[in-house]
């Protein structure tokens, strides 16, 4: 785990220094939990938004799109249960100054538990080989039993604690299992409270006539609002889905891990509407073709994991995280939710409005019920950049070692596709370089380098995720080839200008990504 920390900070500086993300207003010493997306950062946050928005609104014709606005009604927020019940437990260490959320110390602490039963696994795996049987030893196991009983017995008293709301019970958990602040190493905590995270802001000509008005915490209710709007305009016929990208704000107490968890965030949801007693069919489905699209962002399946809440919100009948492993361990990245009737029917209540669909079908009218799918962009840029990259150490030839940093996106998200490099700047290099820009340009992103030697520009282009590079040289003058190199195993062949489209062009689009769906 040191290990991983170590990485991750690299991992951060290499973000800033390369053009991915920069603190917002570093100028002023920054801005905490706030990020600013540099040139490179917006063209990879760019690529994920497109193969998200095409995934959903390209690939099914019951799905279309929405932009809703930040700023909404204050009444939104009361009909979605937002200013009564968003809050968060805090917790702080008296010893370290140091505030966390209370029911993230504890999910660490049986993560913990569970890391324990996973070494006891791979201990047993190794002295058995073959002949190992998983299941029988996790039942059968005295130490392995003991762990997952303690599991058992702290989930269930944790989830008890927080449906009931009790702060006090939560603080008990926290001390009697002997958690501790990472900072201090100590128990000295202070009360569990609760704190709401919405922002507010006041709306008005003057001041004397301003109201309270929320920055939206999430991108849900936009759609939840504009539903029957958009089911009328498209006669759309259920089941239909309404897909938006944008951002949401929580001011978030415990703001930590880089990007992951941030106060300015943009979130891309789609609510799919349903006939009621066909929601967990729905759910069911969802839950299968949500994970199957991240498994075609070519990460890693075994990096990705279902948790199904133990605690369900206000407005669901279930729930299940996409989580990913991070460098700092399995965290959600996608929630997928069956919301129920919940939004819809208390925004009919509070607005006076129908909400109902009428269903030509079954000739009656009826609230839908709603599935949901969101996804943190901020946290799948985060499990792109943490995955792609690479410290390599390589072999010369003359029997030294060499070292490059890579970042191994995949070709349809990198920032920039193709890299074009003259071998020198004189000779008319340069100038047969752009032409290939020039041409290739209108395709994909390209970008022409001629500064410093070949071999460093390989190793810049290799450090943001160019996936190729073509360097022109004083034979391409003469019989129109070049030589291309390929990021990831350094490789270089000789190919011919006019095909360098059609050799690319198919790697690099997120067309190649939807077909793997």
């Amino acid at each position: 785990m040191a290990q991983q920390a170590d990485v991750f900070k690299k991992l951060i500086a290499h973000a800033k220094e390369y053009g991915f993300i920069f603190q917002s207003s570093e100028i002023y010493d920054g801005l905490s939990a706030v990020y600013d997306y540099g040139q490179l950062g917006v063209e990879l946050k760019n690529n994920l938004k497109e193969y998200w928005w095409k995934s959903m609104v390209l690939l099914h014709e019951n799905i279309v799109g929405l932009d809703s606005a930040i700023f909404m009604h204050p009444t939104v927020w009361k009909a979605s249960g937002h200013v009564g019940a968003f809050n968060d437990p805090l917790i702080d260490n008296k010893d370290s100054k140091k505030r966390y959320r209370a029911d993230v110390l504890i999910e660490e602490h049986r993560e913990k538990i569970h890391a324990k039963i996973d070494k006891e696994v791979e201990k047993a795996e190794k002295r058995f080989g073959d002949k190992f049987d998983k299941q029988q030893f996790l039942a059968t196991n005295e130490r392995v039993v003991g762990y997952a009983k303690q599991i058992e017995e702290l989930s269930a008293r944790f989830v008890a604690a927080l449906e009931a709301s009790n702060l006090d019970e939560i603080k008990n958990i926290i001390v009697e299992n002997g958690i501790v602040c990472p900072v201090s190493g100590t128990c000295n905590w202070t009360d569990v409270r609760q704190f709401n995270l919405m922002f507010s802001t006041q709306m008005g000509s003057v001041s004397e006539d301003a109201g309270t008005i929320y920055l939206r915490p999430e991108t849900a209710q936009g759609i939840f609002v504009n539903y029957l709007n958009v089911q009328k305009s498209g006669r759309m016929k259920i089941p239909f889905g309404i897909a938006q990208i944008g951002k949401a704000f929580r001011n978030e107490i415990v703001a930590r891990q880089f990007i992951f968890r941030m106060r300015e965030f943009e979130q891309m949801e789609m609510q799919f509407f349903v006939k009621p007693g066909e929601e967990m069919k729905w759910y069911e489905l969802w839950k299968e073709r949500r994970l199957k699209w991240h498994h075609a962002l070519g990460l890693g399946v075994e990096k990705y994991r279902f948790h199904n809440h133990e605690k369900l919100a206000h407005y669901a009948n279930a729930a299940a995280d996409i989580e990913f492993n991070f460098p700092f361990g399995f965290k959600e990245i996608e929630g997928i939710h069956s919301r129920t009737d919940f939004d819809l029917k208390n925004h009919q209540e509070f607005s006076g409005k129908k909400l109902q669909y009428f269903d030509n079908e079954e000739n009656q009218s009826y609230i839908p019920y709603v599935i949901e799918t969101s996804i943190g962009l901020d946290r799948l840029f985060l499990s792109v950049l943490a995955t792609a990259y690479d410290e390599e150490v390589l072999d010369k030839e003359d029997g030294t070692k060499d070292e490059r940093v890579v970042l191994r996106i995949p070709p349809a998200l990198a920032p920039i596709k193709l890299a074009v490099l003259p071998l020198t700047k004189k000779d008319g290099l340069p100038e047969k370089a752009s032409e290939i820009v020039n041409d290739l340009k209108f395709e994909f992103n390209t970008y022409y380098e001629e500064k410093d030697t070949i071999g460093r520009r390989y190793r810049r282009m290799d450090a943001i995720g160019t996936p190729y590079c073509v360097t022109v040289d004083h034979q391409s003058l003469q019989d129109n080839t070049v030589t291309i190199r390929y990021r990831d195993t350094m490789l270089q062949e000789r190919v011919k200008i006019s095909e360098l489209k059609e050799l690319i062009k198919g790697n690099v689009s997120i067309v190649s990504m939807l077909k793997k769906i």
